[in-house]
């Protein structure tokens, strides 16, 4: 833990440094709850099925969070210790495709926005930062999380040894199993990584007991990363994806975009593509363009990618469920195949969710995005014909935005500008390419 040698007991990294810090990384979150025309249907408490309150919350997210969670103002400042860190990577660039342009023939002029230039290899450090921030100032020493194919367990990790944290990372067994190289980047970090469903917890005994085989799922690496949490004092509980305050830290990709649109002589994106698993590289990369619409008047759309085998928001049903498998979270409203439903074993591992996030879902009840579904050998077929074009080889998971743009690019007609959000890069997802080339 980086603590300092004459005060071990005051946690230091959370001070900032005072380096300088590029103008063009955000100094504010947005928040779209801000502009949304009705409010997002509140979190609900799974005992009394009554609104959500802070102390409800308190004995697993540290207040600043909680905060967040229910915030309704359109910008919330960014700490000075959180930008330093941004300044890392951010901002990531927006690269024009011209060769991908060519190589398919189309009309349009194609964007997108890379999220793998941060120092994990995607979008995820943009909360993982602030989580770990804002849990180290309120005294928080351990977190506990769950990840899907290991980009969040390995952004956490990271945020917590640059912040003084110790981390718990249970990892959803098929990925667990098939990227080892996650685990190793969390290891190097200092975290431990363990596969779920385990031993370790009595979520986990239980899904061993009822499913043995398993490969598991996100749902059940939530159920014991949030039993482990709340049976220690000291820790807390970080999730990646689907909660307010996560859409909201993640929203320093779609602000940077706007300008860097701008500064590329567009007037906005016409149609903009991002996958989606539990809605944190969608959100980021969206909301601040769908705020502007409802605001200005623009006429961005946005297209939420999910893989076939997963399909919550275009098969789910709109209502309350559970977070995790055992039904330890509080009941979100959002798009969901059922807290049980267990997605085949995937390569995309960061899309195996049963449910959405509920501001996502949102979005989507009210019309202000749309949805499809992606099979996975269309986006591995995609990733390929991207890496082969532009040189980088996407994240299995951000080969559905770039499969569902690619498919819409071919059917342009008029000069268009096309977004994608590439969340990230496939370097250590490899062997997930090895049955497509």
């Amino acid at each position: 833990m980086a603590l300092t040698d004459e005060n071990p007991r005051t946690n230091r990294s959370t001070d900032p440094l005072g380096t300088a810090i590029p103008s063009t990384v955000p100094t504010h979150w947005y928040n779209l709850n801000a502009d949304f025309p009705e409010p997002v249907p509140p979190h609900l408490h799974p005992g009394t099925r009554e609104p959500l309150t802070p102390p409800d919350l308190a004995p697993l997210f540290p207040m600043a969070l909680i905060e967040q969670e229910v915030a309704t103002e359109r910008y919330i400042e960014i700490p000075q210790t959180i930008r330093e860190i941004y300044a890392l990577w951010r901002p990531s660039p927006l690269i024009r495709a011209a060769r991908l342009e060519r190589a398919i023939g189309t009309k349009a002029r194609i964007y997108y926005k890379y999220e793998g230039v941060s120092p994990v290899g995607s979008h995820k450090p943009n909360t993982a930062v602030a989580q770990a921030y804002y849990n180290a100032i309120e005294g928080t020493t351990r977190l506990t999380t769950e990840t899907g194919a290991g980009q969040w367990g390995a952004s956490l990790a990271m945020a917590c040894s640059l912040l003084g944290l110790t981390c718990e990372v249970w990892q959803v067994r098929a990925s667990y199993d098939s990227k080892p190289y996650r685990r190793f980047q969390m290891e190097t970090y200092g975290s431990v990584c363990h596969p779920s469903p385990s031993d370790l917890t009595e979520a986990g005994r239980a899904m061993l007991a009822e499913m043995p085989d398993t490969t598991g799922s996100l749902g059940m690496a939530i159920s014991e990363a949030v039993e482990a949490a709340a049976k220690d004092p000291g820790a807390h509980y970080a999730l990646g994806s689907v909660l307010n305050h996560v859409m909201l830290h993640q929203s320093v990709i779609g602000q940077e975009v706007l300008v860097q649109l701008a500064a590329a002589g567009e007037m906005q994106a016409d149609i903009a593509f991002a996958c989606a698993g539990g809605g944190s590289n969608l959100a980021g990369l969206t909301f601040p363009l769908i705020g502007q619409n409802l605001r200005e008047g623009t006429t961005t759309r946005s297209v939420a990618c999910e893989p076939a085998a997963c399909p919550s928001l275009t098969q789910g049903e709109y209502r309350y469920d559970f977070g995790d498998v055992a039904g330890l979270t509080p009941l979100l409203k959002m798009y969901t195949l059922g807290k049980d439903f267990v997605p085949p074993a995937i390569h995309a591992g960061g899309l195996r969710y049963h449910g959405m996030s509920p501001m996502v879902s949102h979005a989507v009840n009210l019309g202000l995005m749309d949805a499809v579904a992606i099979e996975q050998d269309d986006a591995f077929a995609a990733g390929i014909e991207f890496a082969r074009a532009e040189g980088i080889i996407p994240a299995p998971e951000s080969t559905h935005a770039v499969a569902a743009a690619l498919a819409y690019a071919r059917t342009v007609t008029e000069p268009e500008v096309i977004l994608i959000g590439l969340s990230g890069n496939g370097v250590l997802d490899l062997p997930a390419y090895s049955s497509y080339v």
